[in-house]
């Protein structure tokens, strides 16, 4: 039985705890008093994966069993989350290579032979060849993509793109063509947090631009009082009102899945665990990795993070109708992540590590440091922000002034352009998301190469928007000065530094919390 997560209060025997700042980590001292929010322990494993596949796909929720959805002459299309999810990749095989497996294992024996596979990558960067053998195996990979039937999703390919209608509140609805016509749409899909998963799949994951602009737009952000609850998400209220209108006239059997919080693999496996229960060898390790990372030049440090692959767990596979399947994976997923906080804190502290979705395999630029600390982990929340309005946030994380050209071309005229005349998302979306999302240069960038769309840095920044718009005071601890400055915050040398910054905002003696993720959590503040 694994233990639940909690709440600890640091007092003068609480050791110096972990704190992740991009690629590496640093032991900090916090200040007596500040809460501590831990994630609850990995819950077990299902022993029998395949066996929880199939009897997901035989018993599904509110829908008769793919078997008997399945008959020969029909157009079966897959679709699947892309490159973005899990963090950290996983181990191999993948838990969509193995629903993927043996959902194509009962359409050849229901006759089926009109089958394509799709990653549904909205407006992120295509995958590339070596990311989907790991995704799908070598198997699907090699019976499906040189006959181009596996293959990345094209959000500007107009020919390849079918509108279905318009929601009762305006919200157009448009995704893969394919997808749209085909008599049965299977969408495989992984849960690493609340956010993911239900409708936000296939009419987020397989939508055009003229789509998501109803909802990855600066109002709708803004108003996502956190994108982990989807009850009280606009953006997520947005993408349910066109799943349902989808529904309507596409046929979706939805598989999700959920995984434990077993994160990191050896020589890290003391980043899993709560500092005063390291073992000997836990603490070698640790000291072993410091000094490592110490000296390492910093393509090296990125290389050796980017190929951690996690042993994650499965914790459930589900099938069937949409909203009945997300029902039963976010349970799940609260099961593994909740941890309740009674109140909200003057100050919120967060490590923001290495990894997030837009940055596998490249450097986590600012804009995209922004995104993962005051966009996800900030919305880590459910009832209330874990930081009362008007107080301030700090974070961990040396926020280079670097940008990959293969991956974010866009991102570095946002960057130095864009944020240099307003860091208001609202102005910012006014006055250039129209000029970046329709730029030929980007359109043929991610068409073409792997580049993220020319409209994604945008959409990142609108990702901050709630926290930007709750909080007084950002600031930074360990981060490039001139990269923090041309966002609108500030940088610190030390925490001690940082809390004498914002106490302008919050006091000089201000409560505080710090949460120790990852592993994933997410805080029920009542």
């Amino acid at each position: 039985m694994s233990r639940p997560g909690f709440v600890l209060e640091v007092d003068d025997r609480t050791p110096p705890l972990i704190v992740h700042e991009g690629e590496g980590f640093r032991l900090e001292k916090f200040p007596t008093g500040t809460r501590v929010v831990y994630s609850p322990e990995s819950l077990p494993g299902l022993r029998d994966v395949d066996g929880a596949i199939r009897q997901a796909l035989d018993n599904p929720e509110n829908s008769e069993p793919l078997r008997a959805l399945l008959r020969p002459g029909m157009k079966l299309t897959i679709a699947f989350d892309d490159v973005s999810l899990p963090l950290p990749p996983m181990r191999r095989p993948d838990i969509r290579q193995r629903i993927i497996e043996q959902v194509l294992t009962m359409a050849a024996e229901a006759g089926v032979d009109d089958v394509q596979i799709i990653a549904a990558l909205a407006l992120h960067r295509r995958m590339m060849p070596s990311e989907l053998q790991h995704a799908l195996g070598e198997r699907v990979y090699r019976s499906f993509a040189p006959d181009g039937l596996l293959y990345n999703h094209d959000a500007e390919d107009p020919d390849n793109l079918a509108f279905i209608g318009t929601t009762d509140q305006g919200e157009e609805v448009e995704i893969n063509k394919r997808a749209a016509e085909s008599d049965l749409l299977v969408y495989v899909n992984i849960n690493i947090v609340p956010m993911d998963g239900g409708h936000k799949s296939v009419p987020i994951g397989l939508a055009s631009y003229r789509s998501l602009r109803h909802h990855h737009n600066s109002h709708t952000m803004v108003h996502s009082r956190s994108f982990m609850d989807h009850t009280k998400s606009a953006m997520h209220h947005s993408a349910w009102r066109m799943g349902r209108l989808l529904k309507d006239h596409v046929k979706i059997f939805t598989v999700e899945t959920t995984l434990n919080n077993n994160v990191f693999p050896a020589p890290y496996e003391f980043l899993n665990k709560r500092e005063w229960e390291w073992s000997v060898r836990d603490q070698a390790s640790m000291l072993a990795a410091r000094r490592g990372l110490a000296i390492a030049p910093s393509k090296l440090k990125r290389r050796i993070f980017q190929n951690v692959q996690a042993p994650y767990g499965i914790t459930g596979v589900h099938a069937g109708e949409t909203e009945a399947v997300h029902e039963k994976t976010l349970a799940n997923v609260f099961r593994q992540q909740a941890v309740e906080v009674q109140g909200q804190s003057d100050v919120l502290i967060m490590g923001v590590p290495y990894l997030g979705p837009y940055n596998v395999n490249a450097v986590m630029n600012p804009i995209l440091a922004t995104c993962m600390g005051l966009g996800y982990f900030f919305n880590s929340y459910r009832g209330q922000p874990l930081v009362r309005k008007g107080g301030a946030v700090i974070l961990y994380h040396p926020v280079p002034y670097e940008f990959s050209q293969l991956h974010h071309p866009s991102y570095v005229d946002f960057f130095e352009e864009v944020l240099a005349e307003s860091t208001d998302p609202a102005t910012i979306e006014e006055r250039f998301e129209k000029q970046y999302a329709t730029d030929p240069w980007y359109i043929h960038l991610y068409r073409t190469s792997y580049a993220y769309h020319g409209v994604h840095p945008f959409y990142m920044w609108y990702w901050a928007a709630h926290a930007m718009d709750h909080v007084g005071d950002v600031v930074w601890v360990g981060a490039d000065r001139r990269a923090v400055q041309r966002m609108g915050f500030r940088a610190a040398s030390t925490l001690a530094d940082a809390l004498e910054m914002v106490s302008g905002t919050v006091g000089r003696s201000p409560s505080i919390t710090y949460t120790h993720n990852p592993p994933h959590l997410v805080a029920d503040v009542r």
